[in-house]
């Protein structure tokens, strides 16, 4: 597995809707990768019915040929009351380069994949002093 860059030239942030997410778990699940919810039924039981972002991080290669995109996966969490989560899921190279972007605008694509950062190290509410 390679790291990904954000100067990489398939790098995206992208915003996905529940459906979709679901379609890439069924695909994950049919191809037997091992980095996805366990099940349709755990991915619902986990993230809430709306549209969630992901980016990528990185891309699995095997023989010299793009196999996969390890992405990470921002979403409203279902028993959260109001919390996310992240995790990580495979994607196949032809589904994650058809998604539309949001990242077009340099700025906005630095500004995500630093909101990613946060989330992926763990944001909770700090106290003022």
């Amino acid at each position: 597995m390679a790291l990904m860059n954000t100067t990489d030239p398939d790098f995206r942030v992208c915003r996905i809707g529940f459906d979709v997410l679901l379609d890439i778990q069924r695909d994950a699940e049919h191809r037997s990768w091992g980095t996805r919810w366990t099940s349709v039924d755990a991915l619902r039981s986990q993230v809430k019915e709306e549209s969630v972002v992901l980016r990528p991080l990185m891309r699995e290669e095997r023989a010299g040929a793009l196999r996969a995109y390890r992405c990470l996966v921002l979403f409203a969490a279902t028993d959260g009351g109001g919390a996310g989560g992240v995790a990580t899921i495979d994607l196949d190279p032809a589904r994650y380069l058809s998604l539309d972007r949001l990242d077009r605008d340099p700025d906005v694509r630095e500004v995500l994949v630093r909101m990613f950062a946060l989330a992926a190290d763990g944001i909770s509410m700090v106290p003022k002093k």
